[in-house]
């Protein structure tokens, strides 16, 4: 029988012949399922999929009024032959090409996106609320464009938190605020200059090294270990800068020991330079006991910390922040006042109000929580379903893990298997600087956004198109 699958979503108020009819429309589109193909009857659908003839009758109806499919009396239901296929284009290969159009109308079931967190626990009301208190009549300088370096009020808050929750050692005068990391990293670069070369992680976030190459700053793609930047590297290149996110490597996911900290200090005070330690995630952490962070163990000044509330929070807030150091700190001062605030005023207040109440410590132990137990579901979905398939690279922390699959298909093919069930999932190839040469691709699956019933579907399908073709 034709191998039909939905992942139902009980989730949303969509009847289960609407789920149906739009996926067999699409396998229709994409050409999974070809030109006069004969669908099971009714009978057999209901009886495979666990749901009513009915419902499998209505789905077919649909189909058949949109002209994807057509009833031969006495035979059965086959898929119609479209001359015109507005959908794809069919090259020398024969495999179908996603047009334009298709590409914006598709819809994934279930997407894997690491940047992606869990909106269902927000504290909505909490954050309405107070968002409401910042518009008072007495509020009213809150409409106005605020501090430089973002209001001091926050600053103040950022400033406990960093050092109560990662060690930070700064006074609120040392913290700028601004929307999101590249916008902070750019400011970075003014003030660092555009003289020094810069070192990068090798693989590694790929959006630090767009910002630097686009300044004309010479970029040095270092290797990582098992610990991490391999310092031996970064003594051979001549930078003076370097971008490392130690508490979560990005994107293999590997904890920088304190040895190795210890050695990227040294070389920092040894070269007379800088390490922009980005701290992304450092909140949700699942084995072992928390590291301090470069900055806390920096007594020379050499650090500079980088944090962001789009993984603790919400991504849409854009609240992102850095710790100078002392002379950096004066140097911003002196130079680049000028640059108004990128952040709103208000957002600002009520992030404030936000943590000074204690709000925000009780929704990052509930996230950690909830995380942590998406975290067990997808690895021991994994070992159920993929077992010796596969390899778990970085589950020590953070909100994704790099599966390692051993099943002889490209980067590309697994996605777009995935992608015929409608579940994304993501390359690792864009975080090289040069071509990865591994035996076996590596692809990159973020948990944070993904309801706790997908995950293990999630991956049994994922089993299914990888290693039962």
């Amino acid at each position: 029988m034709l191998e039909i699958m939905p992942v139902w979503d009980y989730s949303k108020n969509t009847p289960l012949y609407v789920q149906l009819y739009k996926y067999v429309k699409y396998q229709i589109q994409i050409g999974t399922i070809k030109p006069e193909t004969k669908l099971p009857s009714k009978r057999k659908l209901s009886n495979y999929l666990g749901i009513s003839q009915n419902t499998v009758k209505t789905a077919y109806e649909q189909l058949c009024a949109e002209g994807y499919i057509e009833s031969k009396p006495r035979i059965g239901m086959f898929v119609t032959k479209l001359e015109d296929n507005l959908f794809y284009s069919v090259p020398f290969n024969n495999k179908p090409i996603k047009s334009i159009k298709s590409n914006n109308d598709f819809e994934y079931l279930i997407d894997f996106n690491s940047g992606h967190i869990d909106l269902d626990f927000f504290p909505y009301s909490t954050w309405r609320k107070l968002t409401a208190q910042s518009l008072y009549s007495d509020q009213s300088d809150l409409l106005l464009i605020g501090e430089e370096q973002g209001e001091e009020c926050l600053r103040k808050e950022i400033s406990k938190y960093v050092f109560e929750s990662r060690g930070v050692k700064c006074i609120p005068e040392q913290i700028v605020i601004g929307t999101g990391t590249q916008y902070l990293m750019l400011l970075l670069c003014m003030m660092l200059g555009k003289t020094y070369s810069y070192a990068i992680e090798n693989p590694g976030f790929h959006r630090a090294k767009y910002v630097f190459k686009d300044q004309g700053i010479n970029v040095y793609p270092i290797p990582i270990d098992e610990d991490g930047i391999c310092i031996e590297a970064l003594k051979r290149s001549t930078a003076k800068v370097v971008y490392v996110t130690p508490s979560h490597q990005f994107p293999h996911g590997m904890v920088m020991p304190i040895s190795r900290r210890l050695e990227l200090l040294k070389w920092c005070e040894e070269n007379c330079g800088y390490i922009i330690e980005d701290d992304y995630d450092s909140e949700f952490r699942y084995r072992g006991k928390p590291i301090p962070s470069l900055q806390g163990l920096d007594n020379k000044g050499n650090v500079i910390y980088m944090g962001t509330f789009s993984k603790s929070l919400i991504p849409s807030i854009r609240i992102s922040y850095l710790v100078l150091p002392p002379k950096l700190s004066q140097k911003y001062k002196e130079h680049y006042k000028e640059y108004k605030q990128t952040v709103s005023k208000l957002h600002q207040n009520t992030l404030y109000r936000f943590m000074k109440e204690g709000y925000f410590s009780i929704h990052i132990n509930k996230m950690r929580t909830l995380y942590r137990k998406k975290h067990i579901i997808l690895l021991s979905s994994i070992e159920k379903y993929m077992k010796e398939k596969t390899e778990i690279i970085g589950s020590s922390s953070g909100l994704h893990i790099l599966l390692k699959v051993k099943n002889g298909m490209t980067e590309e093919e697994l996605i777009q298997s995935a992608r015929k069930v409608k579940i994304k999932v993501y390359p690792t190839s864009v975080y090289y600087d040069g071509h990865n040469a591994k035996e076996f691709p590596l692809i990159l699956l973020g948990f944070g956004g993904v309801k706790e019933s997908q995950i293990e579907e999630g991956i049994r399908m994922l089993e299914e198109v990888w290693f039962n073709k």
